[in-house]
């Protein structure tokens, strides 16, 4: 985000005492347990968060107020995430090198960066080296790993939890309306006259007369998906034309109308869409309905014990803020820190 300047960030705080633009050296503004959170450390962080926020065109004294909202939270973050890496190096906890190789693979499949220069281009568009990359991720594997071995792996999910969590959150397992359909596409070709797509009259005239004889076809009992097969020009033939089970509430306004007037087994005339006519089949309709609990057992606990979790790391956090040794090196963010501590609502904490 060009817009947002990475020196100005912590000098619109008063965090700097310096004028943007002259050179910094790098400041130290807390440490915990003698590990150190720099003014780098948190200007990446309020980058990242004003980044999400969408506020590369502030100005400055918007970008200021900004700001002053996160970096509370932003430091609490910092602190607890410093915390959970500590203790998961005290436990002995390490990212293996095939662990990390088995992320990365993933990873690179995933965003499609299997060839070597373009997984380095997409490194250095981030600013981030291999070494960089593997830190941040040993970083969230300790925390994530104290959190599930040190709070999740102590938690135990009764039946009757499991069951109040399914009754009050029955929306959460809720399976969607949804239809099937089958359908016949007979495409009207485009033609491209000084620049601009259209379309033959004459052309699409015969389109619509063979359109009319597909259907002819179907109302004389063929089947519609042999049919599909034999003459549509979407790529649903071959599965005969099926389309769905298909979320009721991904159709068009128009769709739904023209669904409701049809029962299972009817065939509409020929639509006229932006790639010719469609014929379409109303297969089959399944309303909304509740998963019963014995289905989604297994879901649902998850469900209680991620919630469950949540609320244990919260209070495990809370612990081992008071077993810390935290030096502020600027009574401003001390300041801000102790104030997000004490609104654990507005935190999260």
């Amino acid at each position: 985000m060009t817009a947002i300047r990475s020196v100005a960030v912590l000098a619109l705080l008063g965090v700097l005492s310096v004028p943007i633009g002259a050179d910094i050296l790098e400041q130290v503004l807390v440490k915990v347990n003698g590990d150190i959170i720099t003014k780098t450390d948190l200007e990446q962080r309020q980058i990242a968060a004003l980044r999400q926020r969408n506020a590369g065109s502030l100005k400055d004294d918007e970008l200021k107020k900004a700001l002053a909202e996160i970096t509370p939270q932003l430091l609490v973050d910092a602190i607890d995430e410093l915390l959970l890496v500590q203790m998961g190096r005290d436990k002995g906890y390490h990212l293996s090198d095939a662990q990390f190789k088995e992320w990365l693979d993933n990873l690179r499949k995933q965003q499609d960066l299997l060839d070597e220069a373009k997984f380095a281009s997409a490194l250095k568009q981030e600013g981030m080296t291999l070494d960089d990359l593997r830190k941040n991720v040993e970083r969230q594997f300790l925390i994530s790993q104290v959190q599930r071995e040190e709070v999740g792996a102590k938690l135990s999910i009764t039946e009757e939890e499991a069951r109040q969590y399914y009754l009050t959150h029955k929306n959460a397992f809720t399976e969607p309306a949804n239809v099937t359909l089958r359908e016949i596409l007979i495409e009207v070709p485009t033609t491209t006259k000084g620049g601009q797509a259209g379309v033959n009259v004459g052309q699409e005239d015969e389109i619509k007369t063979t359109a009319d004889a597909v259907r002819a076809r179907l109302s004389a009992g063929e089947d519609f998906g042999k049919v599909a097969a034999e003459v549509s020009a979407s790529s649903s033939k071959a599965n005969g034309g099926l389309i769905g089970p298909i979320n009721a509430a991904e159709l068009s306004p128009q769709l739904v109308e023209l669904l409701s007037k049809m029962k299972p087994g009817d065939i509409t005339q020929p639509l006229r869409t932006q790639r010719g006519f469609q014929i379409l089949k109303f297969e089959s309709s399944k309303p909304a309905a509740v998963q019963p609990f014995d289905s989604v057992r297994d879901l649902v606990a998850d469900k209680v014990h991620d919630a469950r979790q949540q609320a244990e790391v919260r209070k495990f956090l809370s612990r081992i803020r008071t077993q810390a040794i935290i030096e502020w090196k600027n009574d401003e963010l001390k300041k801000a820190y102790e104030k997000a501590l004490a609104n654990p609502e507005a935190t999260g904490h």
